[in-house]
């Protein structure tokens, strides 16, 4: 027995080094075998987010902005006096698709894998009063023409300066990481890290990235909306200000066009909450004292 599974297993490595080869004679069933996945998933293809589905979601993304407190069961009613014809249920499923939730105090409101650790939130109380002592962040949803895209920011909280950010067409971890180590490489590093729930910060590698590093990692409570209160206002001004007067034809496009409004937002646009100046004149003016006392 031990000799025909030796053998057995033999002829299964060969035949899987056959399959790199385009031109190989092996059924589509037998690699499905081999690869240990179902005929079903190797057929599957994956279907776009309808027309009507897209005209629901841009209308939920401007109502989720002005009024984040709503739930399932309010942006339905909403949807339905705009004259949508839409269920609870299928608003609930847009929304994870969107990764949106209602920033109000209830249980279950953070879109997390159960199985992830969860960090206590760390800026309690605290007096953040310089740049690079807090980074934060968060990820929205972005409209196009046709589909949409996410986007994820670093931003320094005393400051409000986007540090560093990732447009891409999915919610993973590994975009967050991308723009967080494009953060370190261009402004060192911050003491505390502070994001939502969500699977993309949650995500191993995410902790990693920043543990990693000796940074301490702070995640919001649930559904506590002024957790991350500064992000959620850079959201609004890219929205308002840039990506609803925009119909991007394409991914490229979307990610030009926000990379030149972060740049005009760190650099041109004033804040009345930092006494008209830009964030990145408050974040050099909260460096210089530290490099003189350097």
């Amino acid at each position: 027995d031990r000799f025909f599974k030796r053998r057995a297993h033999q002829s299964g490595i060969a035949e899987r080094k056959q399959m790199i080869d385009r031109t190989h004679p092996l059924s589509m069933s037998r690699q499905a075998q081999l690869l240990d996945i179902s005929r079903g998933a190797v057929y599957y293809l994956p279907k776009p987010t309808s027309a009507s589905d897209l005209q629901i979601m841009h209308a939920m993304d401007r109502l989720h902005l002005d009024f984040p407190f709503m739930g399932s069961r309010q942006l339905c009613r909403a949807l339905r006096r705009q004259s949508y014809q839409v269920g609870r249920l299928h608003v609930r499923t847009l929304m994870v698709k969107m990764g949106i939730q209602a920033l109000v105090p209830q249980p279950g409101t953070s879109k997390r894998i159960l199985k992830h650790k969860v960090f206590p939130y760390l800026l309690r109380k605290l007096v953040i009063n310089r740049s690079n002592q807090v980074w934060a962040l968060d990820t929205t949803y972005i409209r196009m023409a046709r589909g949409f895209v996410y986007l994820t920011a670093v931003v320094d909280v005393f400051s409000r300066r986007v540090l560093a950010h990732r447009t891409a067409i999915t919610l993973e971890a590994c975009h967050a990481v991308e723009a967080l180590e494009e953060a370190y490489a261009r402004f060192g590093k911050p003491e505390i890290i502070n994001t939502d729930q969500g699977s993309q910060f949650t995500a191993q590698v995410f902790v990693d990235a920043v543990l990693g590093r000796g940074v301490k990692l702070s995640m919001d409570g649930q559904g506590a909306w002024r957790d991350n209160v500064f992000v959620e206002r850079l959201w609004r001004s890219v929205k308002y200000e840039r990506v609803y007067l925009r119909a991007y034809d394409s991914v490229s496009a979307a990610r030009k066009d926000i990379a030149q409004y972060m740049d005009w937002y760190n650099d041109d646009r004033s804040h009345s909450s930092l006494n008209d100046r830009t964030p990145t004149e408050v974040w050099l003016e909260s460096l210089l004292p530290l490099k003189e006392a350097a």
